[in-house]
């Protein structure tokens, strides 16, 4: 048995079978879909332990002469962990969907969804060249706005949908172009083939510049990077395990796991990295600040998310992708965690995702309170819990650059303070704080536990949260250079941002019924949206009418309606000579020899 490619078989079986056969017997299209993740996360463990085979097979796809491409698996260490971590999330998220989408009407087409999302994320981790990769990664597009979008009924989740779609085609165009360039430049598009042609490159140059950054642009799309990050706030339309797959551990980190794949090219381009570096730095301050100011429980996550992915993208930029992976499944787990909890919470207040609107639930939400305590706490970097660890992985690795990239070092200390301070403002308002005056409070003692199909999840993704056990992961992946272990300056320091954004964040909104503080800067999200807007409007509609008038009257106007028109003239003309009167013909062949004698004595 090959264990890769039952990997990549089960869910699309999974999802065919619903989609043709079960789709409107919901309940029995879950338990097909949960059974499948819960098989796929049993294979992804021992595959990851090597209990299992996965020897090398590859089917002829392409052959072109110049192009050969293979269906081929990749399994290595790095595909390993992110099968991992996929399988792992995806597994509980199934589960926790049990509950969630109880009584949802399209339940079957949910699953169907989930198991066909599972397929190409899969797919991407496994590709073993470019155009695999690129074929899964825009089927995870499509089954993310299928996901998104479920409950296309409401029309904020069909238009952050198409939001998220048409962001990401922006930069998967990019990524495409990149693609072409790579295959232009090493005739292949297997990684493995690459990496041994690489030895013989130019090194670093204008067009390989341009070739890694245009890579990137995937990334940019993907995991939703400045300045198409615009995209993934919206996204919380869809249903909350959906934000969990989408937000925590799959989607939102295939740019991050593609960087790291790609590292031999990266490594060679010092230009290209500190680009890469800047964009995740400015990336994670950015959504932190944002994040302060935020009431809807699951925008802070997202935004959360953001600054995370961040951390992780600007860690490959330092050359160190290795802490990326390191923080990339930590965080998984621990905001995954955070989702689903608050998905609980959403579940028990009928819907309610204001954080203002909430209050007084550690009392009646036991296990969803600690859990979500265990995972702000990891988030934030408690030490002692995993992403104390990961991050300060990524910190330590900023701390030993110079020049420009030593003030990414800065933006990390800080990003850490505030991730700390509006975490646990959060959980101040939400948790702690009397309960507010709230919508549903007809329901009386209603508010309890979510049941235990839901909760369950929340302990298992509780129990990585704590431990420590992916400190080697680095080491493991054997990526990137790991910096000198100096760190215990940059562990006091990451820990007093802990302590001080922590304390700041409780003392300031414990008690309180409204926010003490207000930015509209941060509140209105920079104004990205509203820019774009006006940018659409303006900008991409006038030159929509250039283009428009173009079109009409010069392409359609001379070369396709101009020249019918001048056929059709010149056929009537020279249907003036083709009378069929032998009279007439004789007339103009007398014309003719007058002509030619004419001519012949001037």
């Amino acid at each position: 048995m090959n264990a890769a490619w039952l990997l990549l078989a089960l869910p699309l079986f999974s999802f065919v079978v619903i989609a043709l056969f079960t789709r409107r017997m919901g309940t029995l299209s879950s338990l097909i879909s949960t059974l499948t993740s819960i098989i796929l996360a049993v294979v992804a463990v021992l595959l990851f332990v090597d209990r299992i085979p996965a020897p090398d097979a590859a089917i002829k796809w392409i052959d072109f002469g110049m192009l050969t491409i293979s269906i081929k698996l990749l399994v290595d260490p790095l595909s390993k962990l992110m099968l991992l971590v996929v399988t792992g999330v995806g597994c509980l998220i199934h589960i926790y969907s049990l509950g969630y989408m109880k009584e949802d009407a399209s339940k079957g087409r949910y699953f169907a969804c989930l198991s066909l999302f599972m397929f190409s994320m899969i797919g991407i981790v496994l590709a073993e060249n470019f155009l695999m990769m690129f074929i899964f990664w825009e089927l995870v597009g499509v089954s993310s706005f299928l996901l998104i979008g479920h409950w296309f009924e409401r029309p904020a989740a069909a238009d952050a949908s198409k939001k998220a779609f048409i962001t990401n085609k922006i930069g998967d165009f990019g990524f495409l172009v990149g693609i072409l360039l790579a295959w232009t430049y090493f005739d292949t598009l297997s990684f493995p083939g690459m990496q041994q042609t690489l030895p013989n490159s130019i090194g670093e140059s204008g067009t390989f510049i341009a070739m890694c950054l245009l890579l990137f642009c995937g990334t940019i799309g993907k995991s939703a990077m400045f300045p198409l990050h615009v995209w993934l706030p919206d996204a919380m339309e869809g249903p909350t395990p959906v934000s969990a797959l989408i937000h925590a551990a799959t989607m939102v980190a295939a740019g991050v796991y593609m960087l790291c794949r790609i590292w031999f090219l990266l490594e060679i381009s010092p230009t290209s990295l500190s680009i890469i570096a800047w964009i995740g730095g400015g990336t994670a301050l950015m959504a932190a600040l944002i994040a302060t100011q935020q009431n809807d429980i699951k925008r802070i996550l997202a935004y959360s998310t953001l600054s995370q992915l961040g951390y992780m993208v600007m860690s490959v930029g330092l050359s160190a992708p290795g802490p990326a992976m390191y923080h990339l499944t930590t965080h998984a787990f621990f905001k995954a965690l955070l989702f689903l909890g608050a998905g609980s919470v959403i579940y028990a207040l009928h819907h309610e995702q204001n954080i203002w609107k909430m209050g007084g639930l550690f009392g009646k939400m036991k296990i969803t309170a600690i859990t979500f305590l265990i995972g702000t706490l990891a988030l934030i970097g408690c030490p002692g819990l995993s992403g104390f660890f990961s991050k300060d992985e990524i910190i330590l690795a900023a701390s030993h650059h110079s020049g420009h990239l030593h003030a990414l070092y800065y933006i990390a200390l800080g990003t850490a303070f505030l991730t700390a301070f509006y975490m646990v403002r959060l959980f101040t308002v939400a948790f702690i704080n009397p309960a507010a005056s709230r919508k549903h409070d007809s329901h009386g003692d209603d508010i309890h536990e979510s049941p235990a199909v839901m909760t369950m999840p929340l302990i298992l993704l509780a129990i990585p949260s704590i431990l420590v056990w992916v400190a080697g992961i680095p080491g493991y992946l054997k990526l990137g250079h790991a910096p000198e272990h100096h760190g215990n300056m940059v562990m006091i320091l990451s820990t007093l941002m802990f302590a001080g954004g922590s304390l700041v964040g409780y003392f300031l909104y414990i008690g309180k019924k409204a926010d003490p503080i207000s930015i509209p800067l941060f509140q209105h999200k920079f104004y990205f949206d509203e820019f774009y807007g006006v940018l659409i409007k303006y900008v991409q509609q006038n030159v929509a009418m250039v283009f428009h008038f173009f079109d009409r009257f010069v392409l359609d106007g001379l070369f396709v309606t101009g020249s019918g028109l001048a056929t059709n003239f010149m056929g009537r003309v020279l249907s003036w000579f083709q009378t069929g009167n032998v009279q007439t013909y004789v007339v103009w062949l007398a014309l003719g020899i007058l002509a030619i004698f004419w001519f012949m004595i001037q």
